[in-house]
């Protein structure tokens, strides 16, 4: 009962604070479900691949929601989406299969350091300005791998590297927010996909995974996250959601110390 108490809670929270900031839930998602598997004495080489497995699976479902938003308010440049969609399946894909062959240990720092770099530049309100265009196909398709393989190897849509990319490239910020909403589905599909078929023929994992997504903490997340999403999309236009950035980087410090001290 503990354990679903616990993936449940986690799902409200990743929703609520995906809709309010517009940061996706996998941010949250990731450290809190390593502590929850290790707890549970999960097999300890594979908690992170797990972790990042099952939020990348949830990820395509509050994605598709977040997605039909913005396109509802116009802010999908889907020109851009077709564009740079082909580098992030081959990125994201690379990077669940280079993270099957990575320690858990590895996976962990890396998150760590990607966890710092997100929350100091929400503490300091760091933004890239607009100083050039979009990049042609080749470029595009760069960058798709870039931000792709990144968010295959720490679990997350990729709005903390998209949403930059496209605001350095002149994109006006509320579509760039919302196309990377439309980004993140390729990234949870292409994620989730890679994830599964990686940890299949692995016979230690726990009972009732699919690969490395656990199934009962993806349904659990997925149902309670659908909930709360649209409740802090709501909120974010009442409340002061730059100060309640600056307390979500915090929070990621906060996480990001604590996985740092379970390093070992």
């Amino acid at each position: 009962m503990f354990e679903w108490a616990a993936y449940l809670a986690l799902g409200l929270a990743a929703g609520f604070v995906a809709g309010l900031l517009g940061v996706g839930g996998g941010l949250i998602i990731v450290p809190v479900l390593t502590f929850i598997f290790a707890a549970h004495h999960f097999p300890e080489q594979y908690v992170m691949h797990l972790a990042l497995g099952t939020s990348l699976a949830s990820i395509i479902f509050t994605s598709i929601s977040s997605l039909r938003a913005h396109h509802a308010h116009g802010a999908v440049n889907w020109k851009v989406w077709r564009e740079i969609t082909p580098g992030i399946v081959t990125g994201t894909l690379l990077g669940s299969v280079l993270a099957a062959y990575l320690s858990a240990y590895f996976l962990k720092a890396f998150f760590v350091v990607f966890v710092f770099y997100v929350g100091t530049q929400m503490l300091l309100d760091i933004k890239p300005k607009p100083s050039r265009e979009l990049p042609g196909r080749p470029g595009m398709f760069a960058a798709g791998n870039v931000i792709g393989a990144v968010s295959s190897l720490v679990g997350i849509g990729g709005g903390t590297l998209s949403v930059p990319f496209m605001t350095w490239c002149n994109i006006r910020l509320h579509q760039a927010i919302g196309t990377s909403a439309a980004i993140g589905l390729p990234i949870a599909v292409a994620g989730a996909v890679g994830y599964i078929a990686n940890g299949l023929s692995i016979d230690s994992l726990p009972p009732h995974s699919l690969g490395f997504v656990y199934l009962p903490a993806l349904a659990a997340i997925v149902a309670t996250s659908m909930l709360t999403a649209p409740l802090g999309a709501q909120l974010a236009h009442r409340l002061p959601v730059r100060k309640l950035k600056k307390i979500f980087a915090v929070l990621l410090y906060t996480l990001g110390v604590r996985m740092l001290i379970s390093l070992r």
